[in-house]
């Protein structure tokens, strides 16, 4: 079960005259979005396990109605009823209600799994999260250090002086904090009430993306993660109303995401550009744009103006001045600064897959690269198979002969946009000698990741054979024509190897990795060198893919193959 608890001493003035969250939570359809969003924000158990608690005075409107709400103008208490619903669960989630956070669900389960303490306070941080880097340096300004995370992580804290994004207590001591059902709101005297019921506590960073409602930046980057999603997620491009369109001048547009209240006017030439969203009663007069804002009930935007970035309310209801209304919230060079925790993202869920797609490269639907390359592929892929499936019974055969085991070996790779497969070969090597390469480690004659050494003891004679001469790869045809490779691309490594250098994973995940590829066939094995030249190659065949590169690997792989069969005999 979660508690969200929006705090009364949680809210500050800001540049629209009064706080953001009860501004928010007091006017839809921004009420919504927050409730939504802090519904659906990250936690253990199912959304009809929340409950929000609102003082009675922030609360208006139809949500104070639901039953997901929890008005309170003293102390909160939980019933006998909410109670046993939390005992049911390891863990009672407090969260902080001024904070939207993302995290990744299943670090969040290790994590509350490996503790030892009965309260886990957690801090959302940007930095804790995966491909994130940072550089030490020394003073005069020389590179001392790279410190390189690339997977969420979470790490030990300071404890906080108030309110965390998110307290864990376990269920078996709630009755040791709820006294009588009553949580303390003061922060303070939670911690003393923890200390005085001999309760342990530990405080943990953890890596996500955190949204401060109570700040019109964080407002403003919670939309616009929100109605990105929802456009990923197959939403619609608008959102207006049927009783709205009467409200909407014909000569008006509305581009991208756009939330109307009620009673809102927009005026001929004026253009809306999301995420937006327009409260009641609000006039958007002729010419004036309105772009990725919140526009407050009752406001009145003259005619020619340009609303970036800002959430806006009726000077009258707040009193005192207010920043020009064409003031953008953040400026940069380029005229805003996106905010640090501002990439793409999914609110109220986890990422899925094991990398982000942004810094691949795309092609056309119908270019070489993307369809008529992988049709060469299935093609030469059944050739192939046929014309070796003669041989597969003896090959198969020799294998068990000399060596126990599997007659294939399959290890876990890495494919398009770091989909891990399957990746098969005929066993060349005794049974385990995956686990046996870290002991022959200090023998690696190569300078990257990879590990290669002369007269490997692994290698059986049949086995040796099959590598010399490249036949032990052919069952990779079989990953080709289940679309898991190319004939010709980068090579197929693990994630352990991926993660040496983001940006050349990103490039060479791009497309399938292949049977063969540039650096296999122009590799100098220099002392030191492989690894360069293995970043080199993969980049360089990415950036340059044709198929007139294709068939120039595919015709030096034929002769070497060619080559190196000959020289066995």
């Amino acid at each position: 079960m979660r508690l969200i608890v929006i705090h009364k001493t949680s809210s500050s003035v800001s540049d629209i005259g009064e706080s953001v969250l009860r501004f928010g939570l007091a006017n839809e359809p921004v009420t919504g979005v927050i409730f939504d969003e802090l519904s659906n924000n990250a936690s253990q158990d199912g959304a009809s396990r929340t409950i929000i608690a609102v003082p009675q005075e922030w609360m208006n409107g139809s949500w104070a109605a639901s039953r997901k709400i929890m008005q309170y103008s003293g102390d909160i208490v939980l019933s006998r009823e909410h109670l046993k619903l939390a005992g049911q669960s390891s863990w009672f989630e407090i969260s902080n209600g001024r904070f939207v956070s993302q995290i990744d669900s299943e670090l969040l389960c290790r994590v509350l799994s490996y503790v030892q303490e009965d309260v886990v306070m957690l801090r959302v941080e940007q930095q804790l999260r995966g491909y994130s880097e940072k550089v030490l340096l020394t003073a005069d300004d020389n590179v001392a250090g790279l410190h390189r995370i690339y997977s969420d992580c979470a790490q030990p804290v300071a404890p906080p002086d108030d309110w965390p994004h998110h307290v864990f207590v376990k269920s078996t001591v709630l009755n040791r904090i709820f006294i009588d059902g009553v949580l303390p709101l003061d922060f303070t005297a939670f911690m003393k009430s923890c200390s005085s019921n001999s309760l342990k506590l530990c405080c943990l960073g953890i890596g996500g993306i955190s949204f401060d409602l109570d700040s019109e930046a964080g407002l403003i980057d919670l939309l616009e993660a929100r109605f990105k999603c929802s456009s990923q997620n197959g939403g619609s491009k608008k959102r207006i109303l049927d009783e709205h369109r009467k409200t909407i001048s014909p000569g008006a547009r509305v581009l991208g995401k756009v939330l109307f209240g009620d009673n809102v006017t927009v005026s001929r030439d004026a253009v809306i550009v999301g995420p937006a969203i327009v409260c009641d009663g609000a006039t958007i007069a002729e010419k004036t744009v309105v772009r990725t804002s919140v526009i407050g009930p009752g406001v009145s935007l003259p005619a020619n103006q340009y609303i970036y970035d800002r959430v806006l309310v009726d000077q009258r209801r707040t009193g005192g001045d207010r920043r020009p209304a064409t003031e953008p919230k953040h400026r940069g060079k380029s005229g805003r600064i996106k905010p640090a925790n501002a990439r793409p993202s999914t609110i109220g869920g986890t990422r899925s897959g094991n990398c982000a797609t942004d810094n691949f490269r795309s092609w056309p639907r119908f270019s070489y690269a993307r369809c008529f390359k992988r049709i060469a592929d299935i093609c030469m892929a059944l050739n192939l198979l046929l014309l070796f499936a003669p041989v597969f019974p003896v090959i198969a055969l020799a294998i068990k002969l000399t060596s126990r085991g599997p007659v294939f070996f399959k290890d876990k790779r890495q494919g398009r946009y770091g989909k891990e497969f399957n990746c098969l070969k005929f066993r060349t090597m005794i049974t385990g000698a995956d686990k046996i390469q870290e002991k022959l480690r200090v023998l690696n004659q190569l300078d990257g990741p990879q590990f290669k050494m002369t007269d490997d003891p692994r290698i059986g004679r049949v086995g040796r054979f099959l590598r010399d001469t490249y036949i032990d790869e052919i069952p990779q045809f079989l990953n080709v024509l289940r679309g898991q490779m190319s004939v010709i691309g980068p090579r197929p490594s693990p994630e352990a190897e991926n993660t040496t250098c983001p940006p050349w994973r990103d490039a060479r995940l791009s497309v399938r990795p292949g049977i063969s590829g540039l650096w296999q066939i122009c590799r100098t094995r220099e002392p030191m060198k492989d690894f360069q030249e293995w970043i080199h190659y993969d980049t360089k065949y990415v950036r340059d893919l044709s198929f007139r590169l294709d068939l120039w690997i595919c015709l030096k792989t034929v002769r070497k193959m060619i080559k190196d069969f000959i020289s066995q005999f």
